[in-house]
């Protein structure tokens, strides 16, 4: 398709000289100058090649649909927006800006007033007038109505990231001299149309453009479009692949366009091959199964029914440990091959479970067919703040290393983006990142798609060509979820398959996720079915056009785990001889507390009962690389039976908090949880006797061969129930009694939890609308729900503040598609808090200040990366910085407190050491440090803070006598 796109440079061939001197790039430092139309030129080849050789079939798709020669058409349409996207420029309120250039424009009779109108950049960016021109060109040279032409320049108005609203519109129109000078109208007009013309001639569009009236390009079609022009002009515009001089040196424009886009090397997009037909064969090729390991039912029956719908959403739901993810990954390659998707994003609660995720990613990559073949460079993206920290994700940096620069956005805001790696270094950096083909990252980057936010068209792109799959769909809160289900809106829209994974999710929560996907489209009975499904496991699917057969109940596989549950008075001592009971023969317990502060408290207690060696910790207040080393620590020793860990003989006591919940993969003989929500301490108890350790467990001590979990963390004589008020902090009170209500009759009768049968039935009722518990706990109960109601509206009505609309009907512009949005949207604290409800905490970066003033890292930290001295007059060595970067902590809830935030900030802004915030210092720059004293101790907004490599953070009062 080569000699298509390059034909493009025949535009310049057909100009008059003064549409050849239309200004569009200068090179201050090298005195060059691009014109007009060389650039768009470069920009429609550009175009060409991205849909011939990087867009997925998936994204032309959306395209294609809406015109009668669909592929080809679209495909026209595609370059001929890219070349004309930039037409803006050719009008005086933008050519005045560089007055040498502006002069020679003069010459050939384009007039323009110097120096710029004041507020021309304002009132007529180039983008906006780029859409009126071609709006004009369109009504007046073909005869469209305003309604039809719209819809055609949304691309080039909305090309630097902000589609224009009807009032930018208004205020150009009343202000005609930006476009065109006062008395000299016709000769820029005259320039505009032939540019136009030009263009429409060599994009072979103008024959095209009669058909083209009465198509109605969908808001879908509109953003993927909007976001290939912005690719394509970045790439134009990046001086190292287009010199802005216009000596070619030799070189033919098909040489010249050649080397561009050899020199960027943009890896094709994934093109997945049916897997086999055999399900086992599928499983065993693409995991690592052991030998006579057989598909568990959950697992055949989702590539089965893959199989046999077109690619839409499927909801898988199963209990713990039944091979969820590897259902969903199995999923998700038969989609792509029958939806010609380019790749796939999974996205998950957090940081942490998307880097356990990640390295699971990577592996199922490496045995996909023709991965080691170099037929295919697939690019991979683990999407958060702290990927960079990432053992794995570096490993990829190396391996994705090129010479060349990364492209910058054509604009004077660039995008922040450094031209860091990964598998291709130009897919770096928060606007093109999502952009590689396999991205793994926390669900805050699918939430965004339903933020207005700048350059918003780039996250459709990059989404509109993928597989989603989401784990843990049931770990959000309303808020989060109002977010969800708009950016599923949009993914149907797309007809991006998509695929859910829960073990625990509520049915109306099951029926609210199929309508958000599905729309007006799916059938009033047919949710229904959905919400009434009781099976479990339980598989449910929506086809792309709304049609959803009711959902399948799938066999068990077998595993199966009687738990037996009783309550636990919430006394310490309570706690400590139940423990020394249970334990007297050895084992290992899990207690899960729902605060830290109960974690700390607890382990201290059981310390001085159980011994020190005797009792772990483990939460969220640790440095990232403790928190690494505990989790790695944690699965080695009480992870599956082949780990290399040595398993402690006990008696042997794992205090946790919510981080034992999910992502790790650990097995213990007994359980002592606080009272959560109901779907969390099912997920809690999936960590009792997770793996068979002997026949009928007869490797574990006698007296916890029978699974056991213990309910603690509430006043079980209250009525209600009182749970403990840390826990109320953390889960609504309500979630909380219609946990111990459902678990009532359990926990007085026969006292069995039973794996997975009773799952679904304890999540519906707890979730569900039924009275549930004691008469005498009613009246509390209702007043809990009557709260969590009223929070429930005020956290959707405070989501929708900066929500995008849902998908409009076909035809109607985006016009004002992200109007009154948040600006940019990144994975940062502020950028988070966009999409979840709530200001996150402050996170610091943790190191040693001695009383000599010399700085080093924390002396405990493993290979070699402990005590490290640090220089505090220059930036530290870029691996030494890392060291540093990768011990960032997030402080506790009382430091999101805004008062005590701001106290905090400024405290730690003035112990900023200034050498470390200079430009080059890419780890350190613009971090708040935490110095700790020889005791790892400091002070800080009136809190004494110690920290220890056992047990975290710890933070008290600041007593006068507490620190020297």
């Amino acid at each position: 398709m080569l000699d298509d796109v390059v034909g493009l440079a025949r535009l310049g061939a057909k100009l008059s000289r003064a549409a050849r001197s239309a200004w569009a790039k200068h090179d201050d430092d090298k005195g060059d100058w691009l014109p007009l139309w060389r650039h768009l030129a470069d920009s429609g080849a550009i175009a060409g090649l991205l849909w011939d050789e990087w867009l997925p079939l998936q994204v032309r798709n959306v395209l294609s649909a809406a015109f009668p020669q669909g592929e080809d058409d679209a495909r026209r349409l595609v370059i001929w927006s890219a070349a004309t996207h930039d037409i803006g420029k050719a009008t005086p309120a933008f050519a005045a800006q560089v007055e040498t250039l502006a002069k020679k424009m003069c010459d050939y009779g384009l007039q323009m007033p110097l120096p710029r109108p004041k507020d021309a950049g304002r009132l007529a960016p180039h983008g906006l007038a780029g859409m009126l021109l071609l709006d004009e060109w369109l009504v007046d040279r073909f005869g469209w109505s305003e309604r039809q032409a719209w819809q055609w320049g949304i691309a080039a108005g909305g090309h630097h990231g902000v589609p224009p609203t009807w009032g930018d519109v208004h205020a150009l129109r009343v202000r005609p001299h930006l476009l065109r000078t006062r008395g000299h109208k016709q000769a820029w007009r005259d320039v505009q149309w032939e540019l136009l013309d030009a263009c429409a001639d060599v994009c072979g569009v103008r024959d095209r453009l009669a058909d083209w009236q009465d198509v109605r390009l969908s808001q879908p079609a509109q953003a993927v479009l909007t976001g290939v022009v912005i690719v394509a002009d970045w790439i134009a515009s990046n001086a190292d692949l287009f010199p802005y001089s216009l000596d070619a040196k030799g070189q033919s424009d098909r040489e010249r366009i050649e080397a561009a886009w050899c020199g960027l090397a943009l890896p094709p997009p994934w093109r997945a091959n049916p897997p086999e037909s055999d399900p086992l064969a599928v499983y065993s090729s693409r995991f690592k199964l052991p030998a006579g390991a057989t598909v568990r039912p959950l697992q055949e029956q989702a590539v089965l029914a893959a199989r046999s719908m077109s690619p839409g959403l499927m909801i898988i739901e199963g209990p713990m440990g039944e091979g969820k993810t590897e259902a969903g990954l199995a999923v998700a390659e038969i989609f792509a091959a029958r939806s010609g998707a380019g790749g796939v994003f999974v996205a998950l609660p957090t940081m942490a479970t998307s880097n356990a995720m990640f390295a699971r990613v990577l592996q199922w990559l490496q045995r996909l067919p023709n991965a080691e073949t170099g037929q295919e460079k697939r690019t991979v993206l683990l999407a958060h703040s702290k990927a960079p920290l990432n053992d794995d994700f570096q490993e990829l940096i190396r391996a994705g290393s090129r010479s060349i620069r990364g492209v910058q956005p054509d604009e004077e805001e660039t995008d922040g983006a450094t031209a860091e790696l990964v598998a291709h270094q130009w897919l770096r950096g928060r606007k093109k990142a999502m952009l590689a083909s396999f991205v793994v990252g926390t669900i805050d980057q699918l939430l965004f798609m339903g933020l207005k936010s700048r350059h918003l068209a780039l996250r459709h792109l990059a989404l509109a060509g993928k597989v989603v799959v989401i784990d843990e769909a049931h770990a959000y809160d309303a808020y989060m979820n109002s977010y969800l289900d708009r950016a599923l809106s949009w993914l149907g829209a797309y007809e991006v398959p998509v695929v859910l994974l829960s073990a625990t999710l509520p049915a109306g929560r099951r029926r609210e996720l199929a309508e958000a996907y599905a729309g007006r489209t799916i059938q009033p009975e047919d949710a229904q079915n959905i919400e009434s499904a009781t099976g479990y496991p339980l598989i449910t699917t929506v086809e792309r056009d709304g049609t959803a057969p009711p959902p399948q109940q799938v066999a068990p596989s077998g595993r199966r785990t009687s738990v037996h549950v009783e309550r636990l008075d919430d006394a310490l001592e309570s706690l400590a001889e139940r423990l020394e009971h249970e334990l007297a023969d050895g084992g290992c317990a899990l207690v899960v507390r729902n605060t830290v502060g109960r974690v700390l408290e607890t382990a201290s207690f059981l310390r001085d009962r159980l011994g020190h060696d005797n009792v772990t910790v483990a939460h969220s207040r640790f440095v990232d690389l403790d928190r690494m080393r505990k989790d790695a620590d944690l699965v080695s020793r009480f992870g599956p039976p082949d780990k290399d860990g040595e398993r402690p003989d006990g008696p042997h006591v794992v205090v946790a908090s919510q981080v034992a919940e999910q992502s790790l993969d650990i097995d213990f003989d007994l359980l002592v949880s606080d009272l959560c929500p109901i779907d969390l301490l099912l997920q809690r108890m999936g960590r009792l006797h997770r793996h068979q350790r002997g026949k009928d467990q007869q490797n574990r001590p006698q007296r916890l061969r029978q699974a056991r979990c213990l309910i603690t963390g509430a006043d079980w004589a209250a009525v209600p129930a009182e749970p403990a008020p840390g826990s109320q902090r953390v889960y609504s009170r309500h979630a909380l009694l219609r946990s111990a209500a459902a678990l009532w009759p359990t926990l007085e009768g026969a006292g069995v939890v039973n794996l997975p049968d009773d799952i679904s039935p304890l999540v519906q009722a707890a979730y569900g609308n039924s009275r549930l518990g004691p008469e005498t706990w009613q009246p509390d109960m209702q007043t809990a729900h009557d709260r969590f109601r009223a929070q429930k509206a005020k956290q959707h009505a405070k989501a929708e503040t900066f929500q995008l609309a849902d998908v409009g009907p076909e035809g109607e512009a985006l016009f004002g598609w992200i109007d009154a949005g948040v600006g940019d949207a990144d994975d940062t604290r502020a950028g988070r808090a966009q999409v979840r409800d709530g200001v996150e905490s402050l996170e610091v970066l943790v190191v040693q200040r001695l009383a000599d003033g010399t700085v080093r890292t924390l002396p405990w930290l493993e290979n070699g990366q402990g005590g490290l001295s640090l220089p505090t007059d220059n930036v530290p060595q870029p691996e030494r910085g890392r060291i540093v970067a990768a011990c960032g902590l997030r402080l506790p809830f009382q430091f999101s407190i805004p008062r005590i935030a701001d106290q905090a900030i400024e405290e730690l802004k003035k112990e900023v050491i200034p050498a470390w915030q200079a430009r080059d210092s890419s780890w350190l720059a613009e971090e708040l440090i935490l110095f700790l004293d020889e005791n790892c101790r400091t002070r800080l907004a009136g809190y004494v803070l110690h920290y220890s490599e056992h047990d975290g953070l710890e933070v008290t009062d600041g007593e006068p006598a507490a620190l020297p």
